[in-house]
């Protein structure tokens, strides 16, 4: 690390030792898993930054700035990393603005919402929803990207065309200049203090505001672009739009992809969300027909015309759940446009859809039918968002997926679209597919290019040129919402001309003199930039190989903020693989020597990453496989012999957590710790007080007539109920599996247990840690058991812990397929929570889901459960999974704690009558991270629960 820093200090003199002091240590690293982790972002450009800093406030950010600038060292910020077009790499400096600067603060009743840049998109529409209001952008990415980089870029969406984006609805922002400057736009006297601290700015601001109204031609220009969707160059349109230098300055902030500043706090102002809506997917013969009645379905009142080509419906041919009105297709040149229409009740809805089908039936369509059950809507918006996924999904390998987007007017997209579809064959694109906002006029497509091979690369840089002449020649937009990043930058004077070029460059340097904010974006005078610091794309292990870089499952990963993401253990790979071509073995070593910890084993292999991918990559199977690669013969053979006798070593662990429970805390916690320096902090778990007493044995049945087989999970063994969790009648919690049992009794469901039960588990112990004997040994001894019990596959098979539900059915999901399993809170909401009273509910309870149930699409099961507990049922907005992860949170507890931050601060601001979820480690992580008694759901509906005219029924069974 050493070494490293003096690199930097080389190039800057003792800006990385000058930024540690003022920002603190763990600000400021050049190690090289931190540089290379973030050298990747969404698009096709690499570029490796010296250096990587964490502010953890806006001061911070401020001391940054004057730092670099007193250095001369460049610098860009980076959120979400989910830019297009090159906004987010850099060289030099790279500025994480997403770990520490989340915030967010409804006003005014849903209709304003002041934010923070680290927040996503859809972090914040959730805190608006139970208001009615969400954010006028709505991206595609709104799951991934922060609304720092919605601002940077001006990104806008399905609905939200130019009335709803960011340079609309944003009402005043926070910002640091590049001189460290700060600015609050909300300050009545902002102008004032931007004058006296800055008067550089506000005079030339107002110069050229003075400028560009002097000359019809400007005027004229931006009038024409800035009516579309338009984010090439910088938004001078606020040069029309505003007076006062202030409100030009806070709206060139708009789109200035950080070359101008940093917005550290915005205040936007909402839009409803309509409670109402209908659908309908409408089939035309080709691709003209289809943009030529765009127009009048903008007149209908349409709230989106979203275009799909033939190469798309073709695409979404090969999804058996596509509409019938795709799958019954011959497909050669059809085109069709998904449209929507809003409304706030349903007579409004009704009237709307009553005058849309006069419009439809004009058209050239057959089988129109717009819908409103949400089933049907969810199919047919899963064409339009399965797009990027399978066409990207299905690249060659070597190749990487490139998103573009332009826009033209409505009635040119017809001529618009047909000319690209012509550009693709004559340069052999012959895989690319053009989607997107007819109603806006703007379209993607997507292509696949190699940037390792010199004829390639000349076909790209034609293709390019091309297509500026094509959009240009019609009036259009280069980047209508991706931003003009790096991608653009050399074609932003071609399309505004010599004067607003100019006018764009003096705003640049005027704001940052020294040119040292995100160079290379937003403008350039190199013809050529384009085609320079493209990314390679190596091959990498099969599991992850087709990641397109996109940044979607960051959000969603327990370590996100601990260690590294899922994307970040992906490029990192690729960057092992990338150190090895060029011989650089050096860097290659420290990679992997750091990935081990950072990307092997702070890695909860929770799989949540597969439910934001959109080529639905879960990390946590290459994971698996590094620790398979990585466990010795010994360890993998010791696993086996655990397997063999798992009764007896799932029963010694309760015990052990009983007699620990028994003595000074030092004592066990003193006991591991010797073996984790001893052994291995990844093979030892730590011991903590805050652990519970081991639980019970599991019970056995066998009661006539059963209806299911109850394989209850053996973490019920390990960890007994939490010592805060009493029962109703004030006892002791009695555990998930009795809970389960005695449920079923009151509603006369009989159950029968394995042979064997206590010695039979779901294997996740094995399989997450790459242990393949254990594994088989274990399902060697559950498949036959499981298929006596459930008189080969008769009889559902019911587990009581969620993460074991799935565990369980992927270990039979190649072994015994038509064995049926089912988590204990689907059956008991689907099939025994009917036959129940809850005569007295508790007035709230809070509720976590868990990844597993989430997986598997049982959280709905789990908040139906809930609902007959308490009146009031919250999920905290934040939520997701803790880390605990079987043993993972007692190896590496800093992951658990640092995965349930969020949510535990939200739960500490809501106070509940009860707290519960549906797996007993996950139970585990959020007591300790909240300090609140979590238990299963089913334990606290056991609590409150009576058979129906309060019959009380007793079910006789081995004892626990």
């Amino acid at each position: 690390m050493a070494e490293l820093t003096e690199q930097a200090d080389t190039r800057w003199p003792g800006l990385a030792t000058g930024l540690r002091s003022e920002l603190g240590d763990e600000a400021v690293s050049t190690r090289a898993i931190d540089r290379y982790a973030l050298a990747h972002d969404a698009s096709h450009y690499l570029l490796i930054p010296e250096m990587v800093v964490r502010p953890t406030s806006t001061e911070q950010v401020a001391a940054v700035l004057r730092a670099c600038a007193a250095a001369g060292a460049p610098l860009t910020f980076r959120a979400a990393g989910t830019s297009l077009s090159g906004q987010a790499v850099s060289n030099a400096v790279m500025v994480d603005t997403r770990r520490h600067f989340e915030g967010i603060e409804v006003l005014d009743a849903g209709r304003r919402v002041r934010v923070r840049p680290g927040s996503t998109i859809r972090a914040v529409n959730a805190r608006l929803a139970p208001f009615g209001t969400k954010l006028g952008p709505d991206p595609a990415s709104e799951g991934a990207c922060t609304l720092g980089g919605v601002i940077a870029n001006n990104s806008s969406g399905m609905q939200c065309g130019t009335q709803f984006n960011s340079y609309a609805t944003a009402e005043s922002m926070v910002i640091v200049l590049p001189s460290g400057t700060t600015i609050d736009t909300r300050d009545p006297q902002a102008s004032s203090h931007l004058r006296a601290t800055e008067p550089d700015i506000w005079h030339a601001l107002a110069r050229l505001r003075a400028r560009v109204l002097d000359n019809a031609e400007s005027t004229a220009t931006i009038q024409r672009l800035f009516s579309m969707k338009n984010t090439m160059g910088y938004g001078i349109n606020a040069l029309l739009d505003y007076e006062d230098p202030i409100d030009i300055l806070a709206h060139l902030m708009i789109g200035s992809e950080g070359t101008l500043g940093f917005v550290a706090e915005v205040v936007m102002r909402t839009v409803e969300v309509p409670t109402h809506a209908s659908t309908g997917l409408l089939v035309f013969e080709d691709l003209a027909a289809a943009t030529a009645a765009v127009p009048q379905l903008i007149d209908s009142g349409t709230a989106t015309a979203e275009l799909l080509d033939a190469a798309s419906l073709r695409v979404s041919q090969s999804d058996p759940d596509c509409p019938r009105q795709i799958g019954d297709l011959h497909l050669d040149r059809h085109a069709a446009l998904l449209v929507e229409y809003h409304a706030m009740s349903a007579q409004e809805l009704e009237d709307k859809s009553a005058e849309a089908a006069r419009t439809l039936a004009s058209l050239p369509v057959a089988d129109v039918e717009l819908t409103s059950r949400s089933a049907d809507q969810a199919r047919l918006w899963r064409v339009r968002k399965g797009l990027y996924s399978a066409v990207a999904s299905a690249r060659p390998p070597g190749t990487n997926a490139l998103l573009e987007d332009v826009s033209v007017r409505a009635d040119l997209l017809g001529a618009t679209c047909t000319s690209l579809t012509d550009l693709f064959e004559r340069h052999a694109y012959r895989d690319s597919v053009i989607f997107g906002h007819a109603k806006d006029g703007n379209v993607h497509f997507l292509l696949h290019e190699r940037f390792d091979d010199p004829a390639s690369l000349r076909r790209y840089g034609s293709f390019t040129h091309d297509l500026v002449d094509l959009v240009l020649g019609n009036g259009g937009s280069l980047k209508a919402e991706h931003g003009t990043g790096r991608v653009m930058a050399a074609f932003v004077r071609r399309q505004y001309g010599d004067e607003l070029y100019a006018v764009m460059c003096q705003i640049k340097s005027v704001i940052d003199p020294h040119g040292l904010l995100n160079p290379g974006n937003v403008l350039s005078d190199d013809p050529t930039a384009y085609l320079r610091d493209l990314k390679p794309n190596h091959k990498v292990e099969e599991e992850v190989g087709r990641c397109v870089e996109c940044g979607f499952c960051e959000p969603v990963c327990p370590s996100r903020d601990l260690t590294l993401t899922p994307r970040q253990r992906i490029v990192l790979r690729r960057e092992i693989v990338a150190a090895g071509i060029r011989g650089d073995d050096d860097l290659a070593r420290e990679l992997e020597q750091d990935y081990e910890y950072e990307g092997v084993q702070t890695c909860a292999v929770d799989g949540m990453c597969v439910t934001a991918c959109p080529v639905l990559i879960n990390t946590g199977d290459l994971v698996r496989r590094l620790r398979l690669d990585s466990v010795g013969g010994v360890q993998d053979s010791l696993g086996a012999v655990a397997a063999h006798g798992w009764a007896g070593v799932a029963a010694a662990g309760g015990l052990g957590l009983t007699l620990a429970a028994k003595l000074p805390s030092s004592l066990p916690r003193g006991a591991t710790s010797l073996g984790r320096r001893v052994v291995s902090a990844d093979i030892v778990p730590l011991y903590d007080d805050r652990l519970p007493v081991g639980g019970t044995l599991r019970p056995r049945l066998d009661e006539s007539g059963a209806e299911a087989v109850f394989f209850s999970a053996c973490i019920g063994t390990m960890f007994g109920p939490d010592a805060q969790s009493e029962s109703r009648s004030g006892g002791p919690s009695p555990g998930a599996a009795d809970a389960f049992v005695k449920l079923c009794a009151m509603a006369d469901v009989p159950l029968r247990t394995p042979t064997a039960l206590r010695g039979l588990c779901c294997g996740t112990p094995w399989k997450s840690k790459g242990l393949v004997k254990g594994y088989d040994v274990m399902a060697a001894k559950v498949v036959p058991a499981l298929r006596e019990a459930s008189e080969n596959g008769r009889l559902p098979i019911i587990v009581d812990a969620s993460s074991c539900a799935e565990g369980l059915i992927e270990m039979l999901v190649d072994r015994a397929p038509d064995l049926q399993v089912i988590d204990a809170v689907t059956f008991v909401a689907e099939r025994v929570l009917p036959a129940l009273e809850v005569p007295e509910q508790l007035d709230s309870i809070v509720v976590h889901p868990t990844c597993s149930g989430q997986r598997a699409g049982t959280t709905e099961a789990l908040l139906q459960v809930a609902s007959a507990i308490g009146v009031e049922v919250v999920v905290p907005p934040s939520w997701g999974c803790c880390a605990f992860a079987g043993d993972r949170g007692l190896l590496h507890p800093e992951l658990t704690a640092s995965a349930t931050r969020r949510e535990a601060e939200e739960v500490a601001r809501f106070a509940a009558d009860g707290y519960v979820s549906s797996n007993r480690t996950c139970e585990i992580g959020m007591t300790r991270a909240t300090g609140k008694p979590y238990r299963h759901v089913l334990e606290a509906l056991a609590d409150r629960a009576q058979p129906p005219q309060h019959r009380l029924t007793e079910r006789v069974c081995d004892p626990l």
